[in-house]
């Protein structure tokens, strides 16, 4: 299970337009800002900026400029796989040490979409034992055994949420490394990198 929410794309006017400087191009470009200041891309600057993306990492630097800000909520083994994209990005996640104890554990709290039944069952026993650790937790904070019983017993379907600062260079990486995977979370971002504005353009960009 992923779930995408918040999405924000901010830049790209000022991408654009500093993509023009190394040619001095300004006058060639066509987007313009409606009533309400909202930032609309022409077609000639749509077009500039594919042919630079296709062009490889060396002329197309104005999608390092190119921000994007999303909130991610995955379970813990698909944010390990996150975590190789470093380079460029940033996130705040929401803090299992701090606040595992905050509320009951339910199946809600973990991917669980594709367990069969005997997984289904497992998962009930891990949280009916959870459960069982927080109550004694709170009712003793100063005994931390169940606090480290609970923090090393979390499977790594626990779901978490991070929100994300990334850029469409980072996109173009993340889309042609992971669109083929077989895990379905990075299958549910591919479809939403699709989503984004300009993404046809200047994200997915290779046959």
């Amino acid at each position: 299970m992923l779930k995408v929410e918040r999405t924000s794309v901010m830049n790209i006017d000022n991408a654009i337009r500093g993509a023009r400087n190394p040619m001095n191009s300004w006058a060639k470009s066509d987007s313009t800002y409606d009533e309400n200041g909202k930032f609309i891309i022409g077609a000639a600057d749509l077009d500039f900026g594919h042919r630079l993306a296709v062009a490889g990492s060396d002329h197309r630097k104005f999608l390092r400029q190119v921000f994007v800000s999303v909130d991610i909520t995955a379970p813990l083994y698909w944010w390990k796989e996150f975590d190789t994209y470093k380079v460029g990005t940033v996130a705040n996640s929401t803090s299992t040490m701090h606040k595992i104890h905050a509320k009951e554990f339910s199946r809600d709290d973990f991917s669980h979409d594709r367990l069969d039944e005997g997984g289904l069952n497992l998962l009930d026993a891990i949280i009916d034992y959870l459960e069982c650790e927080r109550q004694k937790f709170l009712e003793n904070k100063e005994d931390r055994q169940s606090w480290h019983n609970m923090i090393q017993m979390l499977p790594s379907s626990y779901n978490q949420m991070r929100t994300v600062t990334l850029n469409y260079e980072n996109l173009i990486n993340i889309y042609y490394a992971r669109r083929t995977h077989k895990l379905a979370e990075w299958h549910t971002l591919c479809d939403w990198i699709e989503s984004l504005p300009c993404a046809a353009e200047w994200i997915c960009i290779r046959e």
